[in-house]
């Protein structure tokens, strides 16, 4: 009963504050889920981040899901899906109402224009502690992973070229097969380089 608890309180909080969506989310979830309850490793976070991005959904809810059952089954699950949408459910219904009565005053709009630039500095920094994971660090950096970064960069980010999220994702599941292909062939002698 007290994991539940536990399942319930950390995702509501993740829910609570996770302000400007999955993003923002990442270094919240990683504070409860790897620093504070030791639910993950950081390997496994980084890994729980990845499946998360590779299916249909929200970040936050799929990790809440897989957190969930992780932890305590299909029922723990449902506890963290709960604890980290109910949040969001009730601060939407009380800004819908508010929004529609005072959204033309000046501080409304003054406020909303002020929180912008937090949620663009919390998405930053969880895209660089996932950056400094996926490519390494300067110290020791994974050069092939730094390619393919730069590759699906370009790719995301090219007018020529318009390529969506999940076209990138099939070029990079396509690059890691290629990837193992030489390896498996450079250690069976069958390659040499």
């Amino acid at each position: 009963m007290m994991l539940y608890l536990q399942l319930f309180l950390s995702f509501f909080q993740i829910g609570l504050f996770s302000i400007g969506g999955g993003y923002v989310a990442m270094p919240l979830l990683q504070h409860q889920t790897v620093d504070l309850h030791g639910w993950l490793t950081q390997a496994q976070f980084i890994d729980l981040i990845t499946i998360a991005e590779m299916v249909p959904g929200s970040m936050s809810i799929n990790s809440a899901t897989f957190i969930g059952i992780k932890i305590a089954g299909i029922p723990g699950a449902i506890v963290a899906i709960v604890g980290n949408i109910l949040p969001s459910f009730i601060i939407m219904l009380i800004l819908a109402k508010l929004y529609e009565h005072f959204s033309e005053q000046r501080i409304i709009r003054n406020v909303l224009t002020s929180v912008r630039p937090i949620v663009v500095a919390a998405i930053l920094t969880a895209a660089l502690i996932l950056l400094e994971f996926a490519v390494g660090t300067f110290k020791q950096p994974n050069i092939f992973a730094i390619i393919v970064f730069l590759l699906a960069y370009t790719l995301l980010s090219s007018k020529r070229i318009p390529m969506g999220p999940v076209s990138v994702l099939g070029v990079g599941a396509l690059v890691g097969v290629a990837k193992l292909g030489i390896v498996y062939l450079l250690e069976a002698g069958i390659v040499v380089i």
